[in-house]
């Protein structure tokens, strides 16, 4: 028993110190402004890639047409993952003449197997982009009209190779979604976090914007085209290696992108399995490391809640590191709910903890020994 605890206590000291640096990080992250905004000058190819998005797309599209920035200046791609529904008929309907349909079908055969058809999307739609400045983002996504504007002043007057940008769940209607929204908003914290802090390197596909000749200075997604997940992550790694000075995080509301959280367990599962699959395929050992640390700290606080209910006496030390966990992370995350205006989740906090630690266990297992599904298809 007292081994046991000496080592809960290691992981837990161990976590803290890691959150308490995270807060540090996100203290210090400014939030981006113009003190006199100017008119871009970036061309800009935004690129979509869209797999069965019929019920999604028109509110993604309106929102790209609300864009402040010159239309001129901006191009919109769509890129058709063998979808079966009116992915692509709502795409070629839409009245905007910088939106354009790409179709994955056009370059690949149906029958050929990819585990990452997303990656090779986007590539494809990458070699036929006009702009200087390729944006990313998912189709169940919509944003502010100053999206496009906010990226281009912040490229233009920090001239980065690789900006990373704020991603918030938003229509969480129930209690599973805002759980949903309470740990991907965590995810986010501690994405801007260790972007100030240099001290590694985190991102989200649905809001991303990075140097198209920088794309191609390291080769792409050449080397890590086999990883079924990572065409976000992982090309950040890829940028941040050759250009280390030139990877940032925009902190600013006017840029931050709201996307939906998944309605059923089994997915969230495999989209959380997804994520998790990559983790030990970063050649950025510190974030291997860290993903370690938390996945560690969480088995061990499973393990003694499973081991409480046969072992009362242990219940006053699984308290004692549980409150230690729950109070840390709530230093954490109110200033970023307060950034994001989602306050009001940290009341679903704690109870959220039940579901919270046995998913981190049960997904970082399964991401490294299972399979999953994603997008009708099975991954391995």
């Amino acid at each position: 028993m007292q081994f046991f605890i000496i080592i809960l206590v290691v992981l837990a000291l161990g976590y803290g110190i890691l959150m308490l640096w995270y807060s540090l990080g996100w203290k210090r992250l400014k939030d981006f402004s113009v003190a006199h905004p100017h008119p871009g000058r970036t061309p800009v190819t935004v690129i979509i890639p869209a797999r069965d998005e019929a019920s999604n797309l028109p509110a993604l599209l309106e929102a790209l047409e609300r864009q402040t920035y010159d239309p001129g200046l901006l191009e919109v791609i769509v890129i058709d993952d063998f979808s079966t529904d009116d992915t692509a008929a709502i795409v070629c309907r839409f009245p905007a003449e910088n939106v354009r349909l790409l179709a994955l079908k056009e370059y690949l055969n149906e029958q050929e197997r990819l585990n990452s058809y997303k990656k090779k999307a986007i590539e494809i739609a990458i070699s036929q982009a006009k702009g200087q400045l390729i944006v990313t983002t998912d189709a169940d996504c919509v944003m502010g009209p100053r999206w496009i504007e906010t990226i281009v002043q912040y490229y233009e007057h920090h001239q980065p190779k690789f900006i990373a940008a704020p991603v918030s769940f938003y229509k969480e209607h129930n209690f599973f979604k805002r759980l949903q929204s309470l740990d991907f908003m965590t995810m986010q914290g501690i994405t801007g976090a260790v972007a100030q802090l240099a001290s590694g390197t985190m991102c989200n596909g649905a809001n991303l914007a990075y140097e198209k000749q920088a794309f191609h200075d390291v080769g792409g997604f050449a080397g890590i085209d086999n990883i079924a997940s990572g065409d976000d992550m992982l090309l950040m790694y890829k940028i941040y290696n050759a250009y280390p000075d030139k990877v940032k995080y925009l902190k600013c509301e006017d840029v931050v992108v709201r996307t939906l959280a998944v309605d059923t367990l089994k997915d969230f599962m495999n989209q959380r399995i997804r994520w998790s699959s990559k983790a030990d395929k970063y050649e950025d050992k510190r974030l291997t490391w860290v993903l370690l640390l938390v996945y560690l700290f969480n088995a061990a606080m499973l393990a003694m809640g499973i081991s409480v209910l046969f072992l009362p006496d242990w219940a006053p030390w699984f308290l004692i590191v549980l409150l230690f966990k729950v109070t840390l992370e709530l230093y954490f995350l109110l200033p970023v709910a307060r950034f994001f205006h989602k306050t009001e989740l940290l009341l679903w906090f704690i109870p959220g903890q039940l579901f919270h630690i046995p998913y981190i266990v049960v997904a970082g297992w399964l991401g490294k020994f299972g399979s999953y599904q994603w997008k009708g298809r099975r991954v391995n």
